[in-house]
């Protein structure tokens, strides 16, 4: 059996001491798990131009060998779709990612430069990981539900809508998250929210929403 590694992407400001990608990574490696979760360059004020080098480097720095999972949030997931949009052949390629929450390609923030928009290519996706999967809460106020629905479209993927997940975060009590734990370690879908409450999940028809 190959070696798992999991690279966490985070989003802006980055993630706090009780932010899910924190817990997933103390769990992971208790079990473990190799875990790679870099701060990227002055996460307050995101760069896509300073931060895409950084990822780029940690994904090479994987062992080709190795089970590579990726996990972005928020600008993370910006990020994740500029660097699949624009990379070789020959890049490493991950094996699963899960896209965290992204803000909606119209979001602008000051302090954010390159993010978005970001491209919508669903070609590259493949190109990037074997499987992609998106998960979004209901109520974020960076993402709301038509766009969410026109990004899974647009990129391909299937997609968890967690109820009243907000922005997945932890202002929204994201957090301990089993079932993204179960995810990193088994590819088990769909998400469920942090209680593991019924899940969701969409297709890409944007008018299924189904209890599963």
């Amino acid at each position: 059996m190959s070696e798992m590694h999991v690279l966490l992407i985070h989003g802006m400001t980055g993630s706090g001491p009780w932010h899910w990608q924190q817990w997933l990574a103390g769990q992971l490696r208790e079990r473990g798990v190799q875990v790679d979760m870099p701060t990227l360059p002055d996460p307050d004020q995101p760069v896509l131009q300073r931060w895409l080098p950084v990822l780029r480097e940690r994904l090479e720095a994987v062992p080709r060998e190795a089970e590579l999972v990726v996990a972005a949030h928020a600008c993370g997931v910006a990020l994740w779709l500029h660097h699949a949009a624009t990379i070789s052949g020959r890049a490493r390629r991950a094996d699963r990612v899960l896209l965290a929450a992204p803000p909606g390609p119209d979001w602008q923030h000051p302090d954010a430069q390159g993010i978005t928009p970001y491209p919508m290519d669903a070609a590259a996706l493949r190109r990037a990981a074997g499987i992609t999967r998106l998960v979004v809460g209901t109520g974020d106020p960076c993402l709301s539900m038509y766009r969410a629905h026109g990004l899974a479209e647009d990129l391909q993927v299937e997609m968890d809508v967690i109820l009243d997940g907000e922005h997945l975060n932890t202002d929204a009590g994201y957090g301990p998250w089993p079932s993204v734990l179960r995810w990193a370690l088994y590819d088990s879908v769909p998400l469920s929210d942090r209680f593991d409450t019924d899940p969701y999940s969409a297709d890409r028809a944007h008018d299924r929403l189904r209890l599963v």
